[in-house]
């Protein structure tokens, strides 16, 4: 892949690479000592004095994974030269791990960067368990994930998320204000807790049936596994999930026919990190 700017100033390149190109300080010296860093077709210095009309170019090469690529069907949502949103289905683990190397999104999204002839790396910003399923936003490059990293830690993702949970709270909107904590090892499982980081969710009533409820739930924090604790907190348990399932809700969940947790990544929005430009992505999923 390949950084592209038309300068409209003179000044530096540095100067371009910080404020234009929004370049960290260790991926420019990288790409410095790299000999990387290119003006109308040259390779330049930092301190190269650029001019309105020239053209900077930065090519991004990214490392070869230790994963094979795949062909999968892939729905895509969203996709430009930066970034690319997907729907992931429920069952479908992110990343592979060391006991997995195959059959999960990064290997058929990297088959598909290969089938269309794209030099991108698999860096996701959103991580969703493997039985949610739902909206994925990926950059193609480290410079993009640092971009888009900053963003999202800065509350920049507004992300709303649709669940069906057994039973369902009496009023038709609220907050859930309660700390979540790890469980002891070796659990990676999470509890509601006093010793726990603040956790708030806010949900909405969307449709009321006679055993169930299918709810909007947005996340003003981003705990483990925080949705799935506050609704099992809040006595309304997500349908289909195995782990903070009540007894009850998942013998209803299996005479529904659910065998993976009601829970659908739903619409994410955010700024581009390069024009700025408000994105809205929505799965093609639902909750039910």
């Amino acid at each position: 892949m390949e950084l592209k700017h038309i300068a409209t100033r003179e000044g530096r390149l540095s100067s371009f690479l910080r404020e234009e190109m929004k370049m960290s300080a260790g991926l420019m010296n990288r790409l410095k000592w790299q000999q990387l860093l290119f003006v109308n077709g040259q390779p330049v210095h930092t301190d190269y004095p650029v001019k309105p009309g020239d053209i900077i170019t930065v090519p991004l090469d990214e490392p070869v994974p230790d994963y094979p690529a795949e062909d999968g069907e892939l729905t895509i949502l969203y996709e430009d030269a930066h970034i690319l949103a997907v729907d992931k289905p429920a069952g479908m683990l992110i990343h592979p791990s060391r006991s997995r190397l195959t059959g999960t999104l990064a290997n058929v999204v990297l088959g598909y960067y290969e089938k269309t002839g794209q030099k991108s790396a698999f860096h996701p910003l959103t991580r969703l368990d493997r039985d949610t399923f739902g909206v994925v936003l990926l950059a193609k490059n480290a410079h993009i994930h640092s971009l888009l990293n900053e963003l999202h830690l800065q509350g920049g993702f507004e992300k709303i998320y649709e669940a069906l949970v057994f039973g369902g709270p009496e009023a038709e909107s609220g907050v859930i204000d309660a700390p979540i904590a790890r469980l002891p090892l070796p659990s990676l499982l999470r509890e509601v807790s006093h010793r726990g980081k603040p956790s708030v969710t806010e949900f909405k009533v969307l449709e009321r049936k006679e055993n169930f409820t299918k709810l909007t739930l947005r996340p003003v924090t981003g705990r483990t596994h925080q949705l799935r604790v506050h609704c099992a907190y809040m006595g309304w348990p997500i349908l289909g999930d195995p782990q903070y399932g009540s007894e009850e809700s998942q013998t209803f969940s299996k005479e529904m026919g659910f065998h993976s947790q009601r829970l659908c990544a739903k619409v994410l929005s955010f700024a581009h990190p390069v024009t700025g430009e408000k994105i809205t992505v929505t799965s093609k999923f639902a909750a039910d």
